[in-house]
């Protein structure tokens, strides 16, 4: 299973949000590279990074920071939050990023989805935040109608690799990660799923892995020091 903590910018600053309210932000560190070093020095092969203010306006605001972390970190690193062209995509991948994540713009626009893999193929990934039982949009900020079970049947459909799946009410929250919707996910759809979304300690790491999932997001825990990224990987890698 890979492991992926993340780093969440606002401003350039690695922050993060309880419940992906922008009104309870923390800020971290306003050197978000030193913290992909240190996650890359803890043994991470992987990182997930969200641009907060792309996910609510769109564009790529923080473009010039994510090239930084992405250098810095040197391994394989993904991005969503704000992906709702072809352009930004190219934008992400030339900026050294490995794989660009589409949220709003897989639940409005399933047609630019297609097109999206059909041209960049695994570099595209998809990221489902379920908020209230259905897709959220726009930095979680707005709800599509879209039920999570018609989500993954489409994208089943479409032939979509991975999927970053958040439970909006678990994150941020240290209070577990939501073990039954990921059981259910990777039981049903052929989709490669990476929980993301509470993961708060090995019990958690351990539970993923006994469902299958492909990868699990780490976040305010180990941003608060309630796991350590080198145990998860050490976890992950069997050890």
């Amino acid at each position: 299973m890979k492991i992926l903590p993340a780093i969440d910018l606002y401003e350039g600053k690695a922050v993060r949000l309880a419940k992906g309210d922008y009104a309870q932000m923390k800020v971290y560190s306003e050197e978000p590279w030193k913290v992909a070093k240190y996650f890359r020095d803890e043994g991470a092969k992987y990182i997930h990074i969200v641009d907060l203010e792309g996910a609510r306006d769109g564009g790529t605001p923080n473009i010039d920071t994510v090239k930084r972390i992405a250098e810095t970190f040197g391994g394989f690193s993904e991005i969503g939050g704000g992906v709702r062209s072809m352009e930004v995509i190219e934008t992400y991948l030339g900026a050294g990023i490995s794989r660009v994540i589409l949220g709003t713009a897989a639940a409005k626009d399933p047609e630019f989805l297609r097109e999206a893999i059909a041209r960049f193929g695994d570099k595209v990934a998809v990221g489902a935040d379920l908020k209230d039982g259905e897709v959220a949009v726009k930095g979680w900020t707005e709800g599509s109608g879209i039920t999570c079970d018609e989500f993954f049947a489409m994208l089943d459909e479409i032939g979509a690799d991975t999927v970053i799946c958040t439970d909006v009410s678990k994150d941020g929250m240290l209070a577990g990660t939501n073990l039954d919707l990921y059981r259910h996910l990777t039981n049903t759809y052929s989709v490669k799923v990476i929980a993301s979304g509470g993961v708060t300690d090995e019990y958690d790491i351990e539970k993923l892995m006994d469902i299958g999932v492909d990868g699990a997001i780490l976040g305010r825990a180990v941003y608060e020091g309630r796991l350590k990224v080198s145990d998860a990987v050490r976890m992950a890698n069997g050890k």
